[in-house]
């Protein structure tokens, strides 16, 4: 009898304990000061307006794990940064409904893993330098969300910053916060929008660490990204690899557009592997004022739709329209892939008075590669550049199938240059050599210039296709000694020929 009571005894107390966790709500309620009555009537926390980052962060608190922190339609008015607990989510109303204003340097901040941001609008401005040991803080070199930690969700919110800080949405590895490497970061249906800085950057402090891993972007905007006022000079819509390696990226239909530099961008020095772009565009960047001293290349300006030096980057239907000085600049491409790319309109306007040389794709290699092919271009197109189609330098072990240019505007005579001018080298680089080994399939169109395609200086190098014009000198090949470029393949057609 003793042992049934017993029995009986524990059977109650787990039933007790399964209701007391059922009965723990997985998800709790925030108001804004300034939502509906019903919002309100069925919030757990209701905001006064003042310091609402501390009614947030006691819901995040008040959850078990794993728990939601709901907030209603209305602004937030945070004068504090929130930190979101590990397994937790952020949610919103949308970007329409639902908006976190940051200030006295408030962020939201990912310092823990398996966070996940969902359907709501963040902006932040007027961040100061609150250090009295050092001329820089490093708080203000960050963003207005920041993501710290592994694991991270961010869906459907839209952000904005003045020029105080580096970006609206950084991913930082930080070892004095989060040590492992930073990975698995996926952001979808985000927005960075008429920002004073950088739209999305990938940074990183240490030596240790320091390459981001596996970070998925899906139907994400940059739009005017430093345009109408700027954090440095050098602010892009995205910024990848600034001084973080970059492995496993993927960028999936989005776009950047009117970014004061580059709209999709990589810094030099950083390792680029195993980064594929399907589906972006990239239009009317460089809205940065040319500089006086330009020369191709010039690591003073981008002006670029997608700014590529090195590594092994794929883009596979990508577009480039209107941008400033290049629709694609590749640098030291290695293992690099463009498949199914437009450009068009690159140089969408004269800067009077400037050197400023559009290029549609300029390719140039400065150092030996290890891939062979260095480069695939295959099924890509120039149309109406307001400068060369293609210009590639020092270009070799370079594959380029099925390149079709149209009707482009030229410099000085040229609508494209296959080679460097021996003696002439326009690009700020030590760079001194032609196309060598490699092969070219092109199809061009065209008389605004009085040389169509201009060959010099190859070593080994296959041309096939068709050049249709009535320009002066359709095609001019020159230099390249023994072992030059072979034409036997490239037939040269006038317009109204039936050939």
């Amino acid at each position: 009898m003793g042992r049934s009571i017993l029995l009986l005894i524990g059977i109650v107390l787990g039933l007790l304990l399964v209701q007391s966790a059922a009965a723990a709500p997985t998800t709790l309620f925030v108001a804004a000061s300034d939502s509906s009555s019903t919002s309100k009537a069925q919030a757990n926390y209701t905001c006064d307006g003042l310091d609402d980052q501390v009614e947030v962060q006691a819901a995040f608190a008040a959850l078990p794990d794993g728990g939601t922190v709901a907030l209603t339609e209305g602004t937030f008015n945070c004068s504090g940064s929130i930190l979101p607990p590990s397994g937790t989510t952020l949610r919103g109303r949308g970007p329409e409904a639902t908006n976190l204003s940051f200030s006295r340097n408030g962020m939201l901040n990912v310092s823990e893993e398996r966070v996940t941001l969902d359907g709501f609008r963040v902006g932040g401005g007027g961040y100061t330098n609150m250090s009295t040991d050092t001329t820089l803080d490093l708080t203000q070199w960050l963003g207005v969300v920041t993501i710290h930690a592994s694991h991270t969700k961010i869906h459907n919110v839209t952000g904005t910053a003045d020029a105080s800080i580096q970006a609206v949405f950084l991913l930082l590895h930080n070892p004095n916060i989060y040590a492992p490497i930073l990975e698995d970061v996926e952001f979808v249906n985000c927005r960075a929008v008429d920002a004073g800085t950088y739209g999305f950057l990938h940074n990183a402090w240490g030596s240790e660490n320091t390459t981001i891993r596996n970070v998925r972007y899906e139907s994400c905007q940059a739009l005017n990204c430093g345009r109408y006022g700027a954090f440095n000079q050098w602010v892009t819509g995205f910024d990848f690899a600034e001084q973080n390696g970059i492995e496993g990226l993927r960028v999936s239909n989005c776009s950047a557009e009117g970014s004061l530099e580059s709209g999709f961008h990589f810094e030099w020095d950083p390792v680029k592997r195993d980064c594929v772009f399907i589906n972006c565009s990239s239009l009317n960047n460089g809205q940065k004022p040319c500089p006086d001293t330009y020369r191709i290349g010039d690591p003073d300006f981008f002006g670029s739709g997608f700014y590529l030096p090195g590594g092994q980057v794929s883009l596979i239907n990508c577009h480039a329209g209107e941008n400033s000085v290049f629709g694609f600049f590749i640098v030291n491409p290695d293992g690099m892939l463009l498949y199914n790319c437009t450009e068009s309109g690159t140089g969408r306007r004269e800067i009077a008075g400037l050197p400023a040389k559009p290029i549609s794709y300029c390719i140039l290699q400065s150092m030996p590669v290890l891939s062979n092919p260095s480069l695939i271009m295959e099924h890509c197109r120039s149309l109406d550049s307001n400068g060369w189609g293609i210009f590639a330098c020092g270009t070799e072990n370079a594959l380029i199938r099925d390149f079709t240019m149209t009707n482009p505007a030229g410099i000085d005579g040229a609508g494209a240059i296959l080679g460097c001018p021996s003696g002439a080298f326009l690009v700020n680089s030590t760079i001194d050599a032609g196309v060598s080994n490699s092969t070219v399939e092109l199809s061009a169109s065209g008389d605004r210039p009085q040389t169509l395609i201009y060959i010099v200086n190859n070593r080994n190098v296959m041309y096939s296709g068709r050049i249709i014009s009535d320009a002066v000198q359709p095609v001019l090949a020159e230099g390249g000694g023994a072992g030059g470029p072979d034409l036997s393949g490239l037939r040269v057609l006038p317009v109204n020929s039936t050939g």
